[in-house]
């Protein structure tokens, strides 16, 4: 296991989901985002909800919760969702202290309720301290036209009766775990910066969602405001390579983490892969 600051570092990936491959990757054209991510025969493209799982501090501190189990068949035919047994899950529900959501869309937010054989909706970390950026808590409750479908009711609602803590800003969550809020994939998301002697993990969530990402062209078709989410980018881009710092993708259906560096014609792209898990 890896050490990030004061913490242990793990990962895990909560479950497989697909979304449309057009989407993923916006005005790109297909013949070259699929030379490097194959879609299958619905131009879907397969996607992980992977967690980094810190522990130290007397703390058990996860971020994001993947996409849950609240599906009927016919969403999960949709996504193409195919979840993780919780039983290889390296956590327990109960050890968790703290849960940090970058933002509230169901692929990174559905499992923090659950339903029980009798249908009761609960917690899924009873004893989790919730962290969210508060102007996300107040857009999730009135969303655009175009990612209200991303926020379901099920995932949002029930926070409001459990311990939910709201930052304002760029804030220091935990020791060594900054929030730093961005605004061009959906209002007050937060990438989570865990803060090592030399170097920092990123959590990119989906403001560069899988390494096929990192071009700075190469964003979503989903993203709320594609101006600002490419500002917002190559900012977080340049301070990963001026660190050194390491990526750590959600999404990415097969690569964990990476550096970044930029090639000769200025463009920034893959310098290392690495395994944190």
């Amino acid at each position: 296991m890896k050490t990030c600051g004061p913490y242990q570092i793990s990962t895990f990936n909560f479950g497989m989901f697909r979304l449309d491959g057009g989407a993923m990757f916006g005005s790109v054209p297909k013949n070259l985002w699929s030379k490097s991510i194959p879609a299958d025969q619905d131009n879907c493209i397969s996607l992980a909800t992977r967690c980094l799982v810190l522990r130290g501090n007397g703390k058990v501190a996860i971020i994001d919760v993947g996409m849950g189990e609240k599906w009927s068949e016919k969403q999960r035919s949709i996504y193409g969702v195919a979840n993780t047994e919780e039983t290889s899950w390296p956590i327990t529900r109960e050890e968790v202290t703290d849960v940090i959501l970058t933002h509230l869309h169901f692929d990174h937010a559905g499992g923090i309720t659950r339903y029980l054989e009798d249908s009761t909706l609960v917690p899924s970390f009873p004893n989790a301290q919730i962290h969210l950026q508060k102007s996300h808590w107040e857009y999730a409750h009135n969303p655009s036209l175009k990612d209200k479908a991303s926020y379901i009711s099920e995932n949002i609602a029930p926070l409001s009766s459990l311990p939910l803590l709201l930052h304002d800003g760029p804030t220091e969550i935990l020791p060594s775990v900054w929030a730093h809020p961005v605004h061009g994939h959906t209002k007050g998301q937060q990438w989570i910066e865990v803060r090592g002697n030399e170097r920092s993990i990123l959590v990119t969530t989906d403001v560069v969602p899988t390494s096929h990402h990192i071009p700075l062209p190469y964003h979503m078709g989903y993203d709320l405001c594609a101006e600002t989410i490419l500002r917002e980018k190559e900012a977080f881009l340049e301070f990963a390579l001026r660190g050194n710092h390491i990526l750590f993708f959600e999404h990415d259906p097969e690569i964990e983490a990476v550096t970044v560096t930029k090639n000769d014609k200025g463009q920034f792209t893959v310098s290392e892969k690495i395994v944190l898990g």
